[in-house]
């Protein structure tokens, strides 16, 4: 029999952004290491890309040179937004992806370089049962933190009853003590976002069938959950997912993600940034889906205002009308207002001094692994617990107190960002990011623990 050329590896996202581009940038380095890899979206999601709204002007080769192939969510003309509800959109993303899925990989094969691997995002259980019905290995890729996994985890095994004890500690192996007020929003607040919830639970109802387990993160920054996990699943840290030259600089054409469903100011935002001082701008961004309150927005303005700082401050078009009437124009001297941006570029940049986030996993690791101090404004989902470890547990910032409606006041967000850019606990803080963002460019450099961890999970499938 001819030896095939190379291992092919199908890989497999949630339509969502935060989704999207970690599980697209470990394409990248799969690729990168000689495997050929099949980038999988959903119908509705490429005809935003290639002009039905968000980034409108990319098209399926812009991004990469890596294949790309589409498979139908039951809603092809508009997603989710299609559908009645969250729960007939998963429902119905179930069955006919499962369907489409399993009829792609069977093309695939059909067409003289067929499948090993399917890598699919862990929200996605049901891809797993499809490849394992198809004959070919599979990987589920975590996009949250091994700490919010092993919560979750938890909660699944019935080893963390829902709803918490508000008044009890929980005191869990892999797991500093938490408070309940730490933990996801959906163990938290019961019976909150019940379609998500379950969702997020049934990661776990076929995981055992897995032949890997990645999470995007590294050993080093959750050491004690990542050991803990090791031991039920065939666990392996392969992040963080950002592009190299941001980080290793092994691949000098990797600078981007690359696919964005929503368009950035680049030049606006970059040109502003280039004439202010060193560590002097505030970069508030709460990513692609958080919905902020208008009260919150306004307390955000608020704050900003009294802590006298420059701040570039990212707005979507669709949370636009909440900002407080006259704030763009009234302070235009000391900030700037976008849509969207580049994200990667803008914390890279030296006029950056502080992040003001959400504390989506995504942008935390881009804080952590880029050296720029957070202040941390958690919404919902596992940002809670993600805003716990940068405050107590790395040390690379400060959570800001919500008030007991459960909003954080402008001057509690103007002390936070004031004591980072110029306090004594800034100083500090800047040490821990210093220290975190040499331990994750190490860990995806060449011999590097997620490095090598990659280099095992291709070696296993390169066919003796």
């Amino acid at each position: 029999m001819e030896k095939r050329e190379k291992v092919h590896c199908l890989v497999l996202f949630y339509p969502s952004q935060g989704h999207i581009n970690p599980l697209l940038q470990f394409s990248k380095r799969l690729q990168h290491k000689g495997l050929k890899v099949t980038f999988i979206t959903t119908r509705s999601v490429l005809k935003t890309m290639q002009g039905g709204g968000g980034g409108g002007e990319q098209s399926p080769s812009s991004f990469s040179s890596i294949a790309l192939e589409t498979i139908s969510d039951g809603y092809d003309e508009g997603g989710a937004s299609q559908a009645e509800s969250i729960e007939a959109y998963l429902d119905r993303f179930r069955e006919i992806g499962s369907q489409t899925l399993a009829e792609l990989i069977e093309e695939i094969s059909g067409s003289g370089h067929p499948a090993d691997c399917l890598v699919y995002d862990s929200c996605m259980s049901w891809a797993l049962d499809v490849a394992k019905r198809v004959g070919i290995a599979g990987a589920a890729f975590f996009t949250f933190s091994c700490a919010v996994t092993n919560i979750y985890s938890l909660v699944q095994n019935g080893l963390l009853k829902v709803p918490l004890n508000p008044g009890s500690e929980i005191l869990q192996p892999g797991l500093p003590p938490l408070q309940p007020s730490d933990t996801p929003s959906f163990v938290y607040v019961s019976g909150s976002y019940p379609a998500f919830f379950k969702l997020i639970l049934d990661q776990f109802s076929n995981l055992d069938k897995a032949d890997w387990v990645l999470c995007n993160t590294f050993h080093e920054l959750e050491q004690e959950a990542v050991d803990w996990m090791a031991k039920f699943w065939p666990l392996r840290t392969i992040g963080p997912t950002i592009p190299s030259m941001y980080m290793d600089k092994r691949h000098e054409d990797n600078w981007e993600y690359g696919l964005s469903l929503l368009k950035p100011n680049s030049d606006a935002c970059m040109k502003w940034l280039n004439v202010k001082p060193k560590g002097s701008v505030a970069y508030v961004s709460f990513g692609s889906v958080a919905v902020i309150g208008e009260d919150q927005m306004e307390e955000l303005g608020l704050g900003l205002r009294r802590s006298k700082s420059y701040f570039l401050w990212v707005v979507r078009e669709k949370e636009a009308a909440k900002l407080p009437k006259g704030f763009v124009e009234e302070t235009s001297e000391k900030g700037l207002v976008v849509s969207w941006c580049p994200q990667l570029e803008v914390l890279a940049h030296e006029a950056v001094g502080c992040f003001v986030t959400h504390c989506g996993w995504n942008s935390t690791l881009e804080g952590l692994s880029l050296g720029v101090p957070m202040v941390a404004v958690p919404q919902w989902t596992d940002q809670s617990t993600n805003a716990r470890f940068i405050m107590d547990v790395w040390k690379t910032g400060l959570k800001a107190q919500a008030d007991k409606k459960g909003i954080v006041r402008g001057e509690e967000i103007a002390h936070c960002v004031r004591e980072i850019l110029d306090g004594e606990r800034g100083k500090e803080i800047r040490k821990n990011t210093s220290k975190w963002k040499a331990l994750a460019k190490n860990a995806v450099d060449e011999g590097g623990s997620s490095d090598k961890n990659i280099d095992e999970f291709i070696a296993k499938l390169v066919p003796i």
